[in-house]
């Protein structure tokens, strides 16, 4: 007899999360006897829920926000991602152990590698806007093809320098008001701000110094074409929208979860966009 593996997202909240739909998908597909649901768990229960998973019947689990540090600090391995970011999204029991992965990165450069093949032929200066957990997921990312320097642009400059000294001399913190002297050296500009995500104020910048080779991605995938992409792509930018992100970060879980390594493709992509529309 089997016993059916039970996956979760975890966090405080998760009744939004859409990474049922994906792992749902998935398993569909793949004909997995499997489980992948919601478990909200309130952050003055975070660490003893991690610290025991199995008590909770889970075979691993994706980690959302407020929980990702704490998570991470309970682990008895973490992977080099997980390791450099000090956060965890994704854990499973291996003989006992509680292991953390960071997939955030690899989803970044997962979506990218996809949308515009070949964008890290040619590494050099990158742009990142904003300073919070994502950021410094796609700083990491960024890192790892080669990219420097990576100029994180803040709003609180403070922040953007907290990055800068995690990470070392490769990255170079900014306020705002130093982003038009960074955009000219740009072959990579990222969003992670909130900006221009449904309901919030759109992100007002002027791209004109920005080269037209660069690439120009939104972390935000609602709306899917957020006025940053609008703007540069009528400039003649290549562009990759957020949504990929989403999804390719789930593969790993998947894949250390089920024991099947699945693929992104159109299918769970619409199936995710048509969720978008009903929800907005």
């Amino acid at each position: 007899m089997t016993t059916t593996r039970r996956a979760a997202i975890t966090g405080w909240p998760v009744a939004q999360s859409r990474s049922p739909l994906i792992h749902g998908y998935w398993l569909r597909k793949h004909g997995i006897d499997g489980d992948y649901g919601r478990v909200p768990v309130a952050p003055e229960d975070a660490e003893t829920f991690y610290r025991d998973l199995a008590a909770a019947g889970l075979t691993g689990c994706n980690v959302t926000v407020p929980h990702k540090e704490i998570a991470a600090s309970l682990c008895d391995w973490l992977d080099p991602a997980a390791t450099a970011m000090g956060a965890a999204n994704t854990l499973w029991l291996d003989g006992g152990r509680l292991c953390g992965a960071n997939t955030d990165g690899l989803g970044f450069l997962g979506n990218l590698d996809d949308g515009a093949p070949g964008w890290d032929a040619d590494p050099g200066p990158a742009v990142v806007l904003g300073a919070g957990g994502a950021a410094r997921a796609i700083v990491w990312a960024l890192l790892s093809r080669g990219f420097t320097p990576v100029h994180v642009v803040n709003r609180t400059e403070d922040k953007a320098r907290a990055i800068a000294d995690h990470f070392g001399a490769d990255v170079v913190p900014h306020g705002w008001d130093k982003l038009g002297t960074v955009l000219g050296q740009a072959r990579v500009l990222v969003n992670t701000t909130s900006l221009g995500m449904a309901g919030k104020p759109e992100l007002d910048i002027d791209l004109s110094g920005l080269p037209a080779t660069a690439l120009v991605t939104d972390a935000v995938y609602v709306p899917l074409e957020t006025g940053l992409l609008r703007a540069a792509r009528a400039r003649g930018n290549r562009t990759v929208d957020g949504l990929g992100m989403l999804l390719h970060q789930a593969v790993n879980g998947f894949e250390r979860w089920f024991g099947v390594r699945p693929t992104v493709d159109d299918e769970l992509r619409a199936l995710i966009l048509a969720d978008l529309d009903r929800s907005a």
